[in-house]
């Protein structure tokens, strides 16, 4: 009981270090407060003040196994945020981690990586990880076989804003293009059969 007492002040007391404004405290133990709550702790204002989508994300992933002839099999795209949507669409209620742990862990990876794909902190090597993870154990729950690498497909369609005013004669802006980012193959622990 002291452990799980102790446990839970530390875990309060790390969290209240993220949120709180920047202090010498938060500054001198930063790491240690920034991996514990990355990426399952993470705290943000939206629940508050919410931020509305711009954009639809379809996230894809395919997988790449090597046979032992050394024939490479790849296997077709698996729509990761299709199977998301249609559990949140039919559960009454769903679990914030359903609704949001791939869009988040894409929005985290983007903040990491930017648009080159290349991780230049330790923070994104855990988003790219945390993301590749997340694809890894749904591919393996929902399609099953065996494989050893894993390749993202974002698809980011925009929402196009709303007519104004109504009548015959109101007009929508037009939604920018869709754009398709692929990104590298990135290898797997031993998942499947």
């Amino acid at each position: 009981m002291a452990l799980c007492l102790a446990t839970a002040l530390v875990h309060v007391l790390l969290v209240f270090l993220h949120v709180a404004p920047p202090n010498p405290f938060s500054r001198q133990y930063s790491r240690q407060v920034d991996a514990w709550v990355f990426p399952l702790f993470e705290q943000n204002w939206r629940l508050f003040a919410p931020d509305p989508e711009s954009v639809n994300r379809q996230i894809s992933a395919r997988t790449m196994h090597t046979a032992p002839d050394g024939r490479v099999r790849v296997s077709g795209w698996f729509d990761l945020s299709g199977v998301d949507n249609a559990a949140v669409r039919h559960d009454v209620f769903p679990s914030h981690t359903a609704q949001n742990m791939l869009r988040r862990a894409w929005s985290s990876y983007l903040e990491t990586h930017g648009g080159d794909d290349r991780p230049g902190s330790e923070r994104a090597l855990m988003m790219q990880k945390y993301l590749t993870d997340i694809a890894a154990d749904r591919i393996t729950a929902l399609r099953g076989g065996t494989f050893e690498s894993v390749q993202l497909r974002v698809i980011t369609i925009p929402i196009a804003a709303p007519a104004e005013g109504p009548g015959p004669g109101s007009t929508a802006a037009a939604p920018k293009s869709v754009e398709t980012r692929y990104l590298p193959w990135w290898k797997v622990t031993s998942h499947g059969n």
